[in-house]
């Protein structure tokens, strides 16, 4: 029996029809949103933050000394604001949950926060402070903000991405213990049962929805990173209390702290 012709086209038009969203979604973020990120680049040339993971570590840190640091906090670190005021410089999200969880918070930040446009858009309001980036999936190590940039398995990562594209000379991790409780496939959405040990917080994503980390990939893109700062003569440091990472130099907490330039 012959194919109807509905059936054989219907497929090549959806097909079409995506690639034309894709194109409108990417030249919409590129008219509206990508401008007001190139006044981000190197703003910070020549000085030095540190990034912070969500891993369980940090809920054992004295992260008070942070406030005289540059600092970007992942994901839901709001959840650690009521024991430190950590006076946030930047604040990245790229998970399409998490921003769907943590919309409110989002909006009323007093630093600037990063979001993935895909994930965002239609989700949090635009509100100055809100920056929208175009993330894809394409693995290399971008070095341009205003351009699509990757999202390498981890947040982590689209943040490295953006204190290289600030002029940032060291960059130093904490909280990123890169080790996880779970059973399944990496990127699985599943719901979390009980106290999420995951995460700083034991109510991170309990009783939420979350996607299985990608260990291994996540380890793909972190050697990325490496080669991009390594190349340009700039630093990414582990000072991660008990983290698994083995890809940066090790550094104590307190090492990382005394070695720091702070804020200006």
């Amino acid at each position: 029996m012959a194919r109807p012709q509905g059936a054989l086209f219907g497929i090549n038009l959806l097909g079409k029809k995506e690639k034309w969203q894709e194109a409108y979604r990417y030249l919409h973020w590129r008219r509206k949103y990508a401008p007001a990120l190139r006044k981000f680049h190197n703003i910070h040339r020549g000085q030095d933050c540190f990034i912070m993971g969500n891993g369980p570590s940090l809920g054992q840190m004295d992260l008070s000394p942070l406030a005289n640091y540059h600092t970007f906090g992942l994901n839901k670190i709001y959840l650690i604001f009521d024991r430190f005021e950590l006076d946030l410089s930047y604040l990245v999200s790229t998970n399409a949950l998490v921003i769907e969880q943590s919309h409110a918070e989002f909006e009323q930040m007093d630093c600037p926060v990063f979001l993935s446009y895909t994930a965002s858009q239609g989700v949090v309001a635009d509100r100055p402070h809100i920056h929208r980036m175009h993330t894809l999936n394409t693995w290399s190590f971008y070095e341009d903000l205003s351009q699509p940039i990757c999202e390498g398995n981890t947040v982590t990562f689209v943040a490295l991405q953006i204190a290289y594209y600030m002029g940032f000379e060291r960059v130093f991790l904490i909280g990123v213990d890169h080790s996880f409780k779970q059973s399944g496939s990496a990127h699985e959405t599943q719901v979390f049962e009980g106290e999420d040990v995951n995460h700083f917080h034991p109510d991170y994503f309990k009783g939420q929805q979350w996607q299985l980390a990608d260990v291994y990939g996540s380890e793909v893109s972190y050697h990325l990173a490496n080669y991009f700062y390594r190349k340009d003569e700039r630093q990414i440091l582990d000072a991660t209390v008990g983290g698994k990472l083995t890809v940066f130099p090790k550094v104590s907490f307190e090492d990382a702290l005394a070695q720091a330039r702070p804020k200006k």
